[in-house]
Formats: structure tokens, C-alpha cells, sequence
């Protein structure tokens, strides 16, 4: 596989090619501020060669240089969704610990950890019965 791109924002990563719609409404999403205005500060990847990318594999195809705390895959489980349920990989701490995280409130867990405000074990510990972080 191909190494990911390395950015300052957090990357994206399209693992499921079989709804383009549902990426489309994932991009809407990500664009769209929330009610008080704010936004993740995001890279999109979109290519096959990251399908059925593993939050495993993922790690391993991260550039040295990446500085970002975490990692986001746009899987099938994502995409089978309405809410769009991205799988949050963080990158500090505990490495490779996931977190289901509705599109819609996935600039909290962004903002939150880029500045260093909180901690990825406190929204782990947020997520609802389903297994979604939907916001505190």
C-alpha cells in the first residue's frame, strides 16, 4: 500500500467504495460549521488503494512526520449509517485506540485534542449506548 499523505490537519481516510453518496454527505458534513461555528480541521483522502485500509495497516502507512493526534477512517460502518459514525484512531497516548464519532461532531474531538485540551480516554468514555460519541 501506498503511505498516507502527511498534512497538519487531520486526515480522512475513504476505506469504503460503495456508497458515493454517503461520501458526499460525509464531505457536506466535514464543511458544514456547527451551530456555534465551528469546523474539524480535516484533509480528505480519496483513493481505492486505501480500500479496506485497518486501523492497523493505517498506522503503518502514516508518514514520521505526521504531527496530527489522530486519524480518521470513513469505513463501511461509516457509511451505513445516516450519521456518518467515522472511526477515530488516536494517535497519542494509548496508539491505535478507536472511537466511533458521529460526522457531525467530529470537529470536537478534532479541536479539542489538537489543542491539547482534553484527553482521547475522555471521549472514549463519552460514547452512547451505541457505541457513538455524539457530543458532551
Amino acid at each position: 500500500m501506498h503511505q498516507l499523505p502527511c498534512t497538519s490537519e487531520a486526515l480522512v481516510v475513504r476505506t469504503a467504495f460503495s456508497a458515493d453518496g454517503a461520501w458526499d454527505a460525509l464531505r457536506t458534513a466535514l464543511y458544514s460549521p456547527s451551530r456555534d461555528g465551528f469546523l474539524a480541521n480535516v484533509a480528505l483522502v480519496d483513493g481505492r488503494r486505501y480500500e479496506a485500509l485497518t486501523p492497523e495497516q493505517a498506522l503503518d502507512l502514516l508518514p514520521a512526520e505526521y504531527q496530527h493526534p489522530l486519524l480518521v477512517l470513513a469505513d463501511s460502518v461509516a457509511f451505513a449509517s445516516a450519521e456518518l459514525p467515522l472511526l477515530v484512531v488516536g494517535l497519542r497516548g494509548e496508539r491505535g485506540r478507536c472511537v466511533r464519532v458521529v460526522a457531525a461532531k467530529l470537529w470536537s474531538i478534532e479541536n479539542t485534542l489538537s489543542e491539547a485540551n482534553m484527553d482521547f480516554e475522555e471521549f472514549v468514555d463519552a460514547v452512547g449506548d451505541d457505541g457513538f460519541f455524539r457530543g458532551f
